[in-house]
């Protein structure tokens, strides 16, 4: 794979190639629709209107987004379903504002404690009933989340509390590990039944089952799972090249760097570093980030403008001045660091997207 960066630009920059974008977009919008399964992108991983909007023309039934910051600034741009992934923990402020959201779009959140749901009706107030609630269910990832047989707990005290029970979702954040990927779909589709014959034993309709992950979504259970919330897929990164999620060809993101420092034979040093590609090393990705021109290469340390690179001697390396791409680990972590995507097609820059909600990620 050699992403075709354009002559003349400054690094460190990231870019995107459009055509990778819509071909990944497609590819997820596809097997979601064949399977039946609505898709609900996590857009915390784009954090650009541009991009939102190419995912909900492509047929998505609205996004998921981390933050009431983000879901601000979606419903600004025109998004009318939105569903804050988290189990936000509510005080007078985020009352208001969610309250404010509810009264112009679809809404749903999630909690996952019956403290949280007492407190997030208290929070919305006179607004409980425009908001719709999901319970969060652990699958085996062990983050945030109730047991799945307890669901049903979390739920009556949603419930009695006037909260407007949607259903339950979970994150099978344990997929993202080598060879994981399919035990943890099957951990999720389990989770989520028990969870959902806990809501039914005390009554309450479940319209929403939500899972999914860019890892395991091609291992979701259709029939159980009837809504996906994939974010990385978009772009993708080392990390879902490592897992076996994609090829190094799906990847549409890179950081464009500059080789500006080569004192040994198999040494090299870029202008690009943890304020552009994020400090992630996951236990699936050699070094910090994947140089596709130099495969034998691996970034072994980053400062916060310099990326080292570790050549085995023999090997090509690239010339003081030269343009190198870098793909990044964790590209959620790149963009939100970035102000500005620049938009490559065939090679030309055709546009620039500013990261818009890069900086919207309050509660």
């Amino acid at each position: 794979m050699t992403f075709r960066l354009p002559e003349g630009m400054r690094t460190p920059t990231l870019v995107v190639d459009l055509d990778i974008v819509q071909r990944n977009v497609n590819q997820m919008t596809e097997m979601s629709r064949t399977r039946g399964i609505r898709l609900r992108p996590h857009a915390k991983t784009h954090k650009t209107l541009e991009l939102a909007q190419l995912q909900l023309q492509g047929g998505a039934c609205g996004l998921s987004v981390a933050t009431i910051g983000e879901a601000e600034f979606f419903s600004q741009a025109g998004c009318t379903d939105i569903f804050i992934a988290y189990p936000l923990w509510a005080n007078e402020n985020a009352g208001e504002r969610l309250r404010h959201l509810a009264d112009n779009i679809k809404l749903s959140v999630g909690v996952d404690s019956l403290e949280g749901a007492q407190q997030l009706a208290k929070a919305m107030g006179s607004g409980i009933d425009s908001m719709g609630v999901l319970i969060e269910i652990d699958s085996g990832h062990h983050r945030t989340g109730v047991e799945p047989a307890l669901a049903g707990v979390v739920a009556h005290a949603a419930d009695a509390a006037g909260l407007a029970i949607r259903g339950v979702f979970t994150f099978p954040g344990h997929g993202y590990v080598v060879n994981a990927r399919e035990s943890a779909a099957q951990d999720e589709a389990q989770s989520l039944r028990v969870a959902v014959g806990a809501l039914d034993e005390i009554g309450l309709c479940v319209e929403v089952i939500s899972g999914g992950s860019t890892p395991t979504a091609a291992f979701t259970q259709r029939g159980m799972v009837n809504e996906l919330r994939p974010g990385s897929y978009v772009f993708n990164d080392a990390n879902q090249v490592s897992l076996g999620v994609c090829d190094l060809e799906d990847v549409a993101l890179v950081a464009a760097a500059t080789v500006v420092s080569a004192h040994e034979s198999n040494r090299f040093v870029l202008n690009v570093g943890s304020k552009i590609l994020g400090a992630d090393c996951p236990p699936t990705v050699v070094g910090y980030g994947i140089i596709p021109e130099f495969p034998k290469a691996t970034i072994i340390s980053l400062s916060e403008h310099h990326a080292v690179v570790h050549v085995p001697r023999g090997e090509s390396v690239p010339k003081l001045g030269s343009l190198v791409a870098v793909v990044p680990n964790h590209v959620c972590n790149s963009v939100n660091l970035a102000d500005e995507l620049l938009v490559v097609k065939e090679g030309s820059s055709v546009e620039r997207w500013c990261v818009a909600a890069r900086s919207v990620n309050s509660y």
